[in-house]
């Protein structure tokens, strides 16, 4: 079966049109040390030269049938996911902002309550932005299988046929075939949430059982109908939220009181473990949540060892280990079973066992108040990104990157005066009255309370050593005159 040209068939017949909602506002602490609050693991190139954000978009593109995506992220990540999909030509019918995350019940219903405005009869394809599908080809086969149980109102879910007792998986437990539905969509008759080690081996014995991808197909009405009768408040809630919500330059922003009040529920515990309109096709597409460092090991290229291998690493007697390295050099001997990963702030080593409980270590350390759970040394801006290189008492060093044609707000401190020195391509430089076009060696100082601004006007990237001195040297020392990106 041609799926690209049965798909493109499918929309010429007249029949609802395909919207993809890729849902952009998971946190990914599972992956720390390179997953972070402010740079999770949707935008991290982890499998291929493309994130997993632009893997995911990459795969619901027009001449598959498929409308142009709507995206639900973060609001703090607003521009960092437009400029990942702007790299790979993906334009987005809109991107709906979270004032908070509240789980993907509500994530969902935002984005039904949007297109239901525009298209009654739109159908969702909903996708994490975090997942690894190995065999497009195959997804885009099992969406065509569910389409016509997502059309009679039902609400399809794709099911991964287990390959182990994973217990960091959900379950679905599939039924008889749905009645006047061909193609083998079968019901369901219940959710599990992860089991323990017996009850997923036991499951996996049955073949009743399949990993619930968190992928579905449904219509925007057939939702949005469910909840209305499950869940009244998150509708409500959502329904005020895209009212009373602000539209910016292809964006939503929605209402922060309003979507506050929201339950925070995944579409499992709000609607589908309640509704008899479930479904389920079951699929084989190479699919892996990368929900930790040992699943992320499970997908990758191993040697004859058994160690998956990335960034600059040497070893010596190391067996069935995961190495990887975003910089400095790596060098592990006599290791067996072990998990480490290094950034330029942080190192993780953990056993192999261990990998999966990441995420408590992440919240040990904002019980703390570290930077590290929240923040790379590299920190990415519309404008382009900083990267802190040295920091101590009244002094902090910076590595600015300034895009071709961009340019920072036109802003002022209090506590900190700014040198900076360009080191590579050109600068606009507005200090108080004065504005200044610098080269490469040439600098600018710009003293306490001074209004300033720095633009690239060249059609290369503009890098520059910023050095801070100062009384306090926070973020939030920042008095914003200006600015071309909307930010306060």
């Amino acid at each position: 079966m041609d799926t690209i040209t049965d798909l493109a068939k499918f929309q010429q017949l007249g029949s609802a049109q395909i919207h993809p909602v890729i849902l952009s506002g998971g946190a990914g602490t599972r992956l720390w040390p390179l997953s972070r609050a402010a740079y999770p693991k949707q935008l991290l190139k982890l499998v291929s030269e493309r994130s997993l954000l632009q893997e995911t978009a990459a795969r619901n593109l027009a001449d598959v049938g498929f409308a142009p995506p709507v995206v639900v992220c973060n609001e703090d990540h607003r521009f960092l996911v437009a400029n990942q999909l702007e790299d790979v030509g993906v334009r987005p019918q809109t991107t709906i902002l979270e004032p908070a995350a509240r789980n993907t019940g509500p994530a969902i219903a935002a984005a039904a309550l949007w297109l239901q405005a525009r298209d009654p009869d739109a159908l969702m394809l909903v996708q994490p932005s975090d997942h690894v599908i190995g065999t497009p080809a195959e997804f885009h086969r099992a969406v065509m299988r569910g389409l016509a149980a997502a059309q009679a109102g039902h609400l399809v879910t794709f099911g991964v046929k287990p390959g182990r007792p994973d217990t960091g998986y959900g379950y679905i437990q599939a039924s008889d075939p749905l009645d006047g539905i061909d193609d083998g969509v079968l019901g369901v008759d219940r959710f599990v949430e992860k089991p323990d080690r017996d009850t997923a081996q036991r499951f996996l014995d049955s073949g009743a059982f399949y990993w619930n991808s968190g992928i579905f197909l449904l219509s925007a009405r057939s939702y949005l109908d469910e909840l209305a009768q499950i869940n009244t408040v998150m509708l409500d809630s959502c329904r005020a939220a895209v009212a009373d919500g602000r539209d910016e330059a292809g964006c939503v922003r929605l209402d922060p009181r309003h979507f506050g009040r929201a339950p925070a529920l995944s579409i499992d515990l709000a609607v589908l473990e309640h509704t008899e309109r479930a479904a389920v096709v079951p699929v084989d597409m190479a699919w892996s949540d990368i929900g930790s460092w040992s699943a992320l090991q499970g997908i990758g290229s191993a040697d004859n060892e058994g160690n998956v291998i990335q960034g600059d690493v040497v070893h010596q007697a190391v067996k069935n280990c995961y190495l990887r390295s975003e910089g400095r050099l790596v060098a592990a001997i006599g290791l067996e079973n072990v998990t480490v990963v290094a950034t330029d702030d942080a190192v993780l080593v953990a056993g192999a066992g261990e990998a999966g409980a990441v995420s408590g270590i992440v919240e040990t350390l904002r019980l703390q108040n570290r930077p590290e759970p929240h923040q790379h040394t590299t920190c990415h801006r519309p404008w382009g990104n900083y990267r802190t290189i040295d920091t101590g008492e009244r002094f902090q060093v910076k590595c600015i990157t300034v895009k071709p044609g961009a340019k920072l707000s036109l802003q002022k401190h209090y506590h900190r005066a700014e040198h900076w020195v360009v080191v590579r391509g050109t600068a606009v430089v507005q200090c108080g009255e004065e504005q200044r076009l610098l080269h490469e060696n040439q600098s600018i100082y710009i003293p306490i309370g001074t209004e300033h601004r720095l633009e690239n006007p060249g059609k290369l990237p503009l890098q520059l050593i910023e050095v801070q001195s100062g009384a306090y040297l926070g973020e939030d020392d920042i008095v914003r005159i200006s600015d071309s990106y909307g930010r306060t």
